[in-house]
């Protein structure tokens, strides 16, 4: 690759090969150099880590990842970007191009040869399915240390929300149940082509190797939360009992949010996680 090609920025990739961003894909690609560096920054990735980045796009962030990890496995689900990422990162010997819809991938599978190292997840997701591919990256257990993501700022704010504020909800606990999460960098839409019509933000979460707060029954306790902000204008003892996942007698939720010492009108945003994995407990 010559050095004309390793300077070109995002503009030029589109430029220079015709690229279009494709609606269907949820495409925006990210042109500012400064959070490129800021994602990578923020990442702390270091010669002894693989990382899997998810939408590599015109290949901007790819290749500065090539230039600070170990090894880089790049998933682009737009096969018509495959050949333009095959020549703008030629001169990376670490970079594993892939095509393929990371929600349908086997990540297991495809990260067996990693277990060795230090892995980590950036992206610069699709509005669309930012949260199904966050739950399966969380969901999953597999061996990552961190995930640094650019996502929409208001999905961002959910992730952070805590008990008692009107973001607070399902989403919030169920990323928070599996790691720390933390709202690095906000982004407006000029810096994207094409320009979203929201801003967005960097998100890094930090993955518990041990959870601090432990669930005896995580099946239930999933349940339970999504039963609680299913109909979050009701109490917390209405809200489960009319749950169709929940076969629950409303005595033994009274009951429980008793010995939890909350008032019997409390609605689910008000417990905290630490409280819906003690009532998955009790229940």
């Amino acid at each position: 690759m010559s050095e004309e090609n390793k300077q070109m920025t995002t503009g030029e990739v589109i430029s220079r090969y015709g690229v279009r961003a494709q609606k269907k894909y949820g495409q925006n690609f990210l042109t500012d150099r400064n959070v490129l560096q800021k994602i990578v920054d923020v990442s702390e990735i270091t010669p002894e880590d693989t990382v899997l980045e998810i939408g590599s796009g015109t290949g901007a962030l790819t290749g500065l990842l090539c230039k600070n990890a170990g090894k880089v496995i790049a998933v682009e689900i737009d096969k018509k970007l495959i050949p333009v990422l095959e020549d703008v990162l030629r001169e990376y010997d670490n970079v594993r191009l892939i095509e393929g819809d990371v929600l349908k991938l086997d990540l297991k599978e495809l990260l067996k040869m990693e277990e060795k190292s230090s892995i980590k997840v950036v992206a610069n997701l699709p509005y669309y399915i930012t949260t199904p591919i966050i739950m399966k990256l969380l969901e999953e257990r597999l061996p990552f240390t961190s995930i640094t993501i650019m996502i929409q700022k208001e999905v961002a704010d959910r992730i952070k929300a805590v008990p008692g504020t009107k973001d607070y909800g399902s989403l919030s606990l169920a990323v928070q149940y599996f790691s720390k999460p933390d709202i690095v960098l906000s982004v407006p839409p000029s810096c994207f082509i094409p320009r979203p019509k929201v801003g967005s933000a960097v998100l890094k979460l930090g993955i518990y190797a041990e959870k601090p707060i432990q669930a005896e029954n995580e099946e239930l306790m999933f349940k339970l939360i999504r039963g609680a902000f299913n109909q979050r204008r009701k109490t917390l003892v209405n809200a489960l009992c009319n749950y169709e996942g929940l076969e629950l007698k409303k005595e033994n939720v009274e009951r429980a949010i008793e010995i939890l010492g909350k008032k019997p009108a409390v609605r689910g945003e008000e417990l905290s996680l630490e409280d819906f994995a003690r009532l998955s407990g009790l229940l």
